[in-house]
């Protein structure tokens, strides 16, 4: 075998049995992650706030293990990474789902509640898992950090300010990440995928007069996300993919 062709098979064989984390991973989202994840071979740790909920998430999923914890919280979260190197070692993915909407009537609109709600759901959420896992995503050969945000971003509106603020926030702190990967030298790459919304199947059933135009199918989203491992870093790190 050449070096060349040794390379290529080292390559191959590092996107095979990562261990992903999903931190949201009770939504309908993070629940299609788990699956095309653990379909794909992988192991897929999912986090939530409610044991309930993040419970029912995995059930079903061979390979999907839900764990409990309040990623707003960095203690919390500092605890869940103890647990997750304990048990499954170090994280290759970290795919944040965390989130929610919050509207308004205009700028004058735009309420501190809805904002303390969406800083800490978005962003927090955010900030406290990639500065913890972050040493595992620089060490692995092919660590992936990714988001979901919104096309709300490069138009936002009076109406929704607050949201598009927030998810400006996180892009930014992706790309902050993205730059210390490159200036680390690692082989990780931070990633923003960008949506109008979110749909499933879910909704469609409460909903069948809609038509939800511009809309991605989490099952879509899921697939995208997964399809980043398989993906050269140089050519993901720091993008921002519209679905």
């Amino acid at each position: 075998m050449t070096t060349e062709e040794a390379r290529r098979d080292q390559s191959a064989d590092a996107t095979k049995g990562l261990t992903i984390l999903i931190a949201g991973g009770s939504s309908a989202a993070g629940i299609a992650g788990a699956r095309a994840f653990t379909q794909a071979g992988h192991r897929v740790i999912s986090v939530g706030s409610d044991g309930g909920r993040i419970a029912a998430a995995v059930a079903g999923i061979p390979g999907a293990t839900g764990l409990v914890c309040d990623l707003a919280d960095p203690d919390s979260v500092s605890l869940l990474a103890d647990q997750v190197h304990d048990q499954f070692g170090l994280v290759d993915g970290l795919v944040h789902l965390v989130g929610g909407w919050r509207g308004g009537d205009g700028i004058a609109g735009q309420s501190d509640v809805d904002w303390d709600f969406l800083q800490r759901n978005v962003l927090t959420t955010l900030r406290n898992t990639s500065r913890t896992f972050y040493p595992d995503l620089a060490a692995s050969v092919t660590g992936r950090l990714s988001i979901v945000s919104s096309t709300a971003v490069s138009r936002p509106t009076a109406g929704n300010a607050n949201y598009a603020a927030v998810k400006a926030a996180a892009e930014a702190w992706v790309l902050a990440v993205a730059d210390g990967f490159a200036v680390d030298g690692s082989r990780a790459a931070a990633v923003i995928l960008a949506v109008k919304a979110l749909v499933y199947d879910g909704m469609r059933a409460a909903a069948p007069q809609r038509n939800f135009p511009g809309f991605t199918d989490v099952k879509r989203l899921a697939e995208e996300v997964a399809g980043l491992f398989a993906r050269p870093a140089a050519e993901l790190n720091g993008s921002r993919i519209i679905l």
